[in-house]
């Protein structure tokens, strides 16, 4: 956002509204608009479109400036006015027109971006002139597109992991699949003991058969001989 705020800067330099005087146009022109043609912002962040107009006819005593903002496209329907303040149902609390009676240009503001935001917004003004009631509005306007949050989901044979993105960072989880769980070390450990345990008590067994063995030769051989 920092070379087209620049760009505004530079772009749409203040000028002052005053009762009988004009804020004429370079062109020919009676009037004319500048929007900058294309803007974008993440989704749930807020953006700041900016605007300036001008006009060749010299304002009534009271010049009744009213701003209006409309999307879609150039006979899109109203989303927010000055006059009979108004603002549409799905911007409530979310639009903010940065403009001061007597200046020519400014901006809108729109908060807590979502996805249907995606669209192009149209400024027209009304001015009261020694000559009447004059309104025109930008012909192009300013497109605006949301970049949405991204998420990535990876399948392996052992793992899931969903990588999601959202302004610039990212957050990574790590799901285990539940049929190939490595062994904790608690039961890594109880294996371990388990095996030891078995193999003691075999040789253990081992070693008591062979003794109780010989200490029965033993007794053989020792045994008197009572044959007569």
């Amino acid at each position: 956002m920092g070379l087209p705020l620049l760009l505004l800067l530079l772009l749409l330099l203040p000028a002052s509204l005053q009762a009988g005087g004009s804020a004429k146009c370079s062109s020919n022109l009676d009037y004319g608009f500048k929007q900058l043609k294309h803007l974008s912002a993440p989704e749930g962040g807020s953006i700041c479109i900016p605007f300036s107009f001008c006009y060749s006819w010299e304002l009534a005593k009271d010049p009744r400036v009213s701003i209006s903002w409309r999307r879609d496209h150039f006979h899109g329907e109203f989303i927010y006015r000055t006059r009979q303040p108004f603002t549409h149902e799905n911007y409530k609390n979310r639009l903010s027109l940065n403009w001061t009676k007597g200046w020519r240009n400014g901006c809108l503001q729109i908060h807590k971006l979502r996805g249907e935001d995606e669209s192009t917004y149209f400024c027209r003004v009304q001015v009261t002139t020694l000559k009447g009631l004059n309104e025109w509005q930008s012909i192009n306007g300013t497109k605006l597109t949301i970049i949405r949050n991204t998420k990535i989901t990876t399948k392996g044979p052992t793992s899931t992991s969903t990588t999601t993105t959202t302004d610039g960072c990212s957050v990574s989880g790590d799901k285990r699949s539940s049929g190939s769980s490595p062994l904790t070390l608690e039961a890594i450990v109880g294996v371990s003991l388990a095996g030891a345990v078995l193999k003691i008590a075999i040789l253990g067994l081992i070693l008591f058969r062979g003794w109780k063995r010989r200490k029965g030769l033993q007794t053989e051989a020792r045994a008197p001989d009572r044959t007569t």
